[in-house]
């Protein structure tokens, strides 16, 4: 759909729902991922100019996504929880307006890429001082919402509902058979799958996970911290997922040496998280949740490459992911040599 198009349907069904002389104006795509699309727009009413931002799905979505409806209740939770994220503002439901459902939030200031947040001088001061302990803190905040706190059944269930004793033999099983659907064979994956049976540790509570904790998943500017995104992925599971996957080497784009994100020490950000929920981190959960990740991510960039073959949803894009696979495949068994030589 064009823009002037997509621009007029917003304005006709916003004005419609709110009972008012709706303008949208200044209608931009956004640069995103491979599944979602993102548009930037100033919409005018009675009550003012709003600098928002329109989230929804890009041709087909990964299995394990949330709808965008689910989405946009993980974000209001998450923001009631105190966390630093953009106010969600409206949600349509429905695919009746623009072809898919989408939802409208605040747009807020900074920027999200891997080698600005890792590398630019104008974050050196921020990224010595405090950036580890802001992401940590808001980490902590996110981790509050506990199955406990959600009143939304339906929402719950989405969410996937697990209890202490079976997540983890869940999310192994969950991970076998979307492996079983690639249409080839990857005995790494397997192998590593098989360590993560036998070492499985226990699991103090369970948490909203965030899903994709990651440094390009949260806006940074000279100020600092300014929000937290992209919950599509959100479950509840273990809290030492969302501090491993930050972890993962991929998320440093090039600065091996700061394990945390390619900007910190994992030290550092297990004492910051400590500080704030009063639970500390468990380091070998860490890793054993980085290796799982990297399974994770390696059957991920797998189901998006046999996106563009199969001929579902072509994207240069897709088919370029694919290749990442063989490195998370490595990093993996790499993780799994180091934790086994040290016990």
């Amino acid at each position: 759909m064009e823009i002037k198009e997509l621009q007029e349907k917003v304005e006709l069904h916003l004005s419609s729902v709110w009972k008012d002389n709706v303008k949208v104006s200044q209608m931009q795509h956004l640069s995103g991922g491979a599944c979602q699309d993102n548009y930037a727009l100033d919409l005018i009413s009675k009550s003012g100019k709003q600098s928002l931002v329109l989230r929804t799905d890009k041709g087909a979505s990964l299995l394990s996504s949330l709808s965008k409806k689910d989405e946009f209740k993980v974000a209001e939770l998450v923001y009631k929880a105190g966390v630093k994220t953009p106010t969600p503002v409206f949600l349509e439901e429905t695919s009746e307006v623009i072809g898919s459902p989408f939802f409208l939030m605040e747009k807020i200031g900074g920027k999200a890429t891997g080698r600005y947040i890792t590398k630019d001088k104008e974050l050196d001061s921020y990224r010595k001082s405090q950036m580890v302990s802001d992401l940590a803190a808001n980490l902590a905040k996110l981790h509050t919402v506990k199955p406990s706190s959600v009143s939304d059944e339906e929402l719950k269930q989405k969410l996937k509902f697990v209890t202490k004793e079976n997540y983890v033999s869940i999310a192994i099983s969950d991970l076998r058979q979307s492996l079983d659907e690639l249409p080839e064979s990857h005995p790494a994956i397997e192998l590593c799958l098989f360590w993560l049976e036998s070492n499985a540790p226990s699991i103090d509570d369970i948490v909203l996970v965030h899903g994709d904790f990651r440094t390009g998943n949260f806006m940074m500017n000279s100020e600092g911290l300014q929000g937290i995104l992209d919950y599509e992925f959100a479950h509840f599971g273990d809290r030492h997922e969302d501090i491993a996957w930050l972890c993962m080497r991929d998320w440093r784009f090039g600065r091996l040496n700061k394990e945390v994100g390619g900007f910190g020490d994992r030290k550092d950000f297990y004492q910051a998280y400590q500080n704030t929920s009063g639970i500390p981190v468990d380091p070998f959960k860490v890793t054993f949740w980085e290796i799982m990740g990297n399974v994770r991510w390696a059957i991920g960039s797998a189901q998006q490459t046999e996106r563009h073959i199969s001929g579902k949803d072509k994207g240069i894009e897709l088919a370029a992911i694919g290749r990442r696979t063989a490195e998370m495949e490595w990093e993996a068994m790499r993780l799994i040599e180091e934790v086994s030589n040290a016990i």
